[in-house]
C-alpha cells in the first residue's frame, strides 16, 4: 500500500469514532448540555415577559440533564434559524416541538418520535365550518395567518393559491389575531389547536382528530450517533414509566 494513502486511511480511521462521540463527549466534558428553544409553542416551550422558559418541554429538558449528569441552558431560538443554530453549535439538542421532515434530516438528526401529529385548522366558532377543507380554505377572500419559518409557513404555502396568506412574526400572540378579525384561520399542529381552543374560548379546532396530513414530532440532534443512542434511550424510559405523559397532561390542563 502506499504510504500516503495508507496515513490517510488511518487518520479516518482516528477521527470517525472521535467525530461519533464529539457532542455527547463535550458536553458531558463541560457540563452542560444545551437545550434549544423557541419559547413561542405552547404546550412545549414559551417565554414569559421576563424571558423565562416554561412548558412540557422545558420540565422535560430539566429532567435530561439531570440524568446525563449536567446542568441545563436553554439556548432561545426561532423557527426561521432552527436549523442555522444547530449547524452553528449554538446549542446542543432542539426541543419544543419540532416537525420531522426529510429537509430538516438532510443535516440532522431526529430523536425517536415524541408525539404523532398533523396540520389542522383553528378559527372562530362562529366560523368552524366553513373551513373543514383545504378547498374550503382556499378561497378568495379568506385571510389565512401563520407564524413564519417553520411547517406551518411551508405547508400553508404548499397548498394555498387563492387565499390571502399574512405572515404574523409573533407566534405566541398569533392566535389573538384571530379573536380580533384580523386574520379567519390558521393551520398548525393539531396539538396545538386542541390547546389554544381551551385558552381561547372564541375559538374552534376543526377536526383535530383528522389533520390534513400526517407528521410526527421528535428532539433535533446533531449528527452524533452516541447522542442519538442516550435520547432515544432516555425518551424509551421517559415513555415507559409513564413520566413524560403526566407532564403533558400537567401542560395541556
Amino acid at each position: 500500500m502506499m504510504p500516503l494513502l495508507r496515513t490517510v486511511l488511518v487518520l479516518l480511521a482516528v477521527a470517525a469514532p472521535a467525530r461519533a462521540q464529539a457532542v455527547l463527549d463535550a458536553i458531558l466534558a463541560r457540563g452542560v448540555v444545551r437545550v434549544g428553544l423557541t419559547g413561542d409553542y405552547r404546550p412545549f416551550s414559551i417565554k414569559d415577559e421576563a424571558g423565562r422558559f416554561e412548558g412540557l418541554d422545558v420540565d422535560m429538558a430539566e429532567r435530561l440533564a439531570k440524568d446525563l449528569g449536567v446542568r441545563l441552558e436553554i439556548v432561545p431560538t426561532a423557527w426561521p434559524t432552527l436549523m442555522s443554530d444547530l449547524q452553528s453549535q449554538k446549542y446542543d439538542i432542539g426541543m419544543g416541538g419540532i416537525t420531522v421532515t426529510l429537509d430538516r434530516a438532510k443535516t440532522a438528526y431526529f430523536s425517536a418520535p415524541v408525539m404523532r401529529s398533523g396540520k389542522t385548522p383553528i378559527a372562530r366558532c362562529a366560523d368552524q365550518a366553513r373551513f373543514a377543507s383545504l378547498a374550503d380554505i382556499d378561497k378568495p377572500g379568506v385571510r389565512v395567518i401563520t407564524n413564519p419559518g417553520g411547517t406551518n409557513e411551508r405547508f400553508a404555502r404548499a397548498n394555498i393559491r387563492q387565499a390571502e396568506i399574512t405572515v404574523f412574526p409573533n407566534n405566541a400572540a398569533i392566535f389573538d389575531e384571530i379573536v380580533a378579525g384580523h386574520a379567519d384561520v390558521m393551520m398548525t399542529d393539531a396539538v396545538e389547536t386542541r390547546l389554544q381552543q381551551r385558552l381561547h374560548p372564541e375559538l374552534c379546532a376543526v377536526h383535530p382528530d383528522q389533520p390534513f396530513n400526517f407528521s410526527e414530532l421528535a428532539y433535533l440532534l446533531p449528527r452524533d450517533p452516541a447522542l442519538k443512542a442516550w435520547v432515544d434511550h432516555w425518551l424509551h424510559i421517559q415513555m415507559e414509566t409513564g413520566e413524560r405523559q403526566q407532564l403533558l397532561a400537567k401542560w395541556l390542563n
